[in-house]
């Protein structure tokens, strides 16, 4: 699992390009994802969503701007200071420093928990699942988007050439920090099936568990719904 004081040094240090480097890596596809992850939620005006490990903010934002009230939680705080000033009307999501283990919210106090390629980076993705339910009220979502494995065996060849090779180069030389670019397809290499995410997330009390692979796999979206005995 990886370690949380290096996680939170390695995010504090690339920051500054991280919104870039999403852009660039994914050639804009990750702007889609995150669109698709939203529609996951259903109707969000009036809505609560908590937003776990929400980085500099723009799944956090784009719930707001489907009508949502949100709360951005992440421990890293160069990527909050980046968060907050991207929407500062009124309906902005409140940006918060916390962990996405102990996140500082009370149970039952959301409609919707979601996470994008944030669960991948706790010490205890399990314990994270547990929490992310918690804070969900009977009846409401947790939303899980994160990178996976495509099925189709030459898209499969190509990407693990691309992220193996190309981004870690890529990535780094434009933030300056390759050790960042290559932690990533590691972590990504050692994650879950979606298969076998769906049962974790049934292991953490949730129903009606499903996923959708986004653009051939190369991400996939969890979904479960909270029920309480």
């Amino acid at each position: 699992m990886p370690d949380p004081g290096l996680v939170r040094h390695m995010f504090g240090r690339i920051a500054g390009r991280y919104d870039l480097l999403n852009r660039v890596l994914s050639a804009g596809v990750d702007v889609r994802w995150r669109r698709r992850t939203v529609a996951a939620a259903g109707e969000l005006r009036g809505r609560v969503v908590v937003d776990a490990c929400c980085g500099t903010g723009d799944l956090s934002l784009a719930f707001a701007r489907a009508g949502a009230r949100v709360v951005g939680v992440d421990f890293t705080p160069e990527m909050l200071r980046l968060a907050t000033p991207k929407d500062r009307g009124p309906g902005a999501p409140l940006f918060v420093h916390g962990d996405a283990l102990a996140l500082p919210v009370a149970d039952d106090a959301a409609d919707v928990c979601s996470v994008a390629f944030g669960l991948r980076n706790t010490a205890d993705p399990d314990a994270g699942l547990r929490e992310m339910a918690r804070v969900v009220r009977p009846g409401g979502r947790v939303l899980v988007l994160e990178f996976s494995q495509p099925e189709h065996r030459l898209l499969a060849r190509a990407y693990g050439t691309y992220f193996e090779h190309v981004l870690p180069r890529v990535g780094g030389w434009i933030s300056g920090d390759g050790e960042a670019y290559r932690y990533l397809p590691a972590t990504v290499g050692a994650w879950p099936s979606p298969d076998e995410l769906r049962a974790r997330f049934e292991a953490a009390g949730l129903v009606d568990c499903g996923f959708a692979r986004l653009t051939g796999g190369i991400a996939c979206l969890h979904w479960g719904r909270v029920v309480r005995a």
